[in-house]
């Protein structure tokens, strides 16, 4: 199967330019690519023209308007069948093509692609789930970063589920770990939802999982577990925490090497080692967050990403269609309501 995918070519900090630069680099690793760009058809053309490899495998929708950094959710979904990002969804509800891809305003994105793509079947909210850095050499799955603020015992149960099927997926875990974020490891820490989510992940048979409890925010970069799940709350500040985190780290390292001339020399002689962190924390090669439980695939890049980070958002995309994301959940979905006490099953 040759994945299709959409690409809001309007959205990110620089548009056209960097989202089909990004699209060329990801068919430069898989030949089998193809695209349709969506937005502005004189700018999309000029941009492809710089990539004719890219062009003879490529389509533009003409687009007349695009979604704002601050343009309200509300007003995303009034004027969705005319924005780019509007019509890339709407491309995978169509069955046009396999998955979308756009740089744009995350609110928006999220309320077009579930009004659009709706939720599957046994799931009650999507989640945004994204692969974070870790001190091992696989990223950690965690979700949901944002999309839902309050959550139920269902819904962290769902959101167990697919996070473990996007972990085999990416990394190629046949029962990935998971844990809920909680405030302590022992089992009467947290909240009665956590702890109600945790006794049915426990109790629930045959899933392709291991259900390990609890883990804590400072465990989160470890690589102790695979698959890390929280509400939307909880998991946005832990994950501008951590990008914070890393910014202060780079950026203390930085300062303390140009402080003297010692400091300089010995900035020479660890430069391959800060090299390598620069490489691990950048954004760019873990680029690609994804609207998990809809009847699509939507994959939502960072903004500011560069043509590396476009190219990985894209890579996420077409993995995730390719190795059947949405059968994936299902499956196990369907041995979650079959095991799940009646009194979670309806929280």
């Amino acid at each position: 199967m040759r994945p299709r995918i959409a690409i809001d070519a309007m959205g990110g900090d620089e548009g056209v330019r960097v989202m089909v630069a990004g699209a060329a680099l990801a068919r430069h690793r898989h030949e089998g690519f193809q695209f349709l760009f969506v937005g502005d058809e004189a700018s999309i053309e000029a941009a492809l023209n710089d990539h004719p490899n890219l062009k003879a495998d490529s389509e533009i929708l003409h687009a007349e308007h695009v979604v704002s950094a601050d343009d309200k959710p509300s007003q995303a979904l009034r004027s969705s069948k005319k924005t780019s990002m509007g019509m890339a969804v709407n491309a995978v509800k169509a069955g046009e093509v396999s998955a979308a891809v756009s740089a744009g305003n995350t609110g928006a994105l999220m309320a077009i692609s579930k009004l659009a793509l709706r939720t599957m079947p046994g799931i009650d909210r999507p989640a945004l789930a994204a692969l974070l850095p870790t001190m091992k050499d696989s990223d950690v799955v965690m979700l949901d970063l944002g999309a839902n603020a309050e959550c139920s015992s269902r819904n962290l149960i769902q959101f167990a589920v697919m996070g473990a099927a996007y972990s085999r997926i990416m990394h190629g875990f046949e029962r990935p770990k998971v844990k809920l974020l909680n405030i302590g490891t022992e089992e009467a820490k947290g909240t009665g939802t956590i702890q109600d989510a945790a006794q049915a992940l426990r109790d629930a048979d045959g899933l392709s999982m291991d259900f390990q409890g609890f883990t804590e925010a400072d465990k989160i970069s470890t690589g102790e577990v695979d698959v890390i799940v929280t509400d939307g709350f909880s998991g946005n500040i832990a994950l501008k925490a951590l990008e914070g985190t890393a910014r202060f780290v780079t950026d203390l390292l930085k300062r303390s090497f140009l402080s003297s001339l010692r400091s300089k020399i010995g900035f020479l002689i660890s430069r391959p080692a800060t090299e390598m962190l620069k490489e691990h924390l950048d954004p760019n090669n873990h680029n690609g967050a994804v609207f998990l439980g809809l009847n699509g695939v939507v994959v939502k890049s960072h903004g500011s990403a560069d043509e590396k980070g476009v190219a990985n958002a894209v890579e996420v995309a077409a993995r995730l269609v390719e190795d059947s994301i949405l059968e994936r959940i299902s499956e196990d979905i369907g041995k979650i309501d079959q095991s799940a006490p009646v009194e979670i099953a309806a929280k």
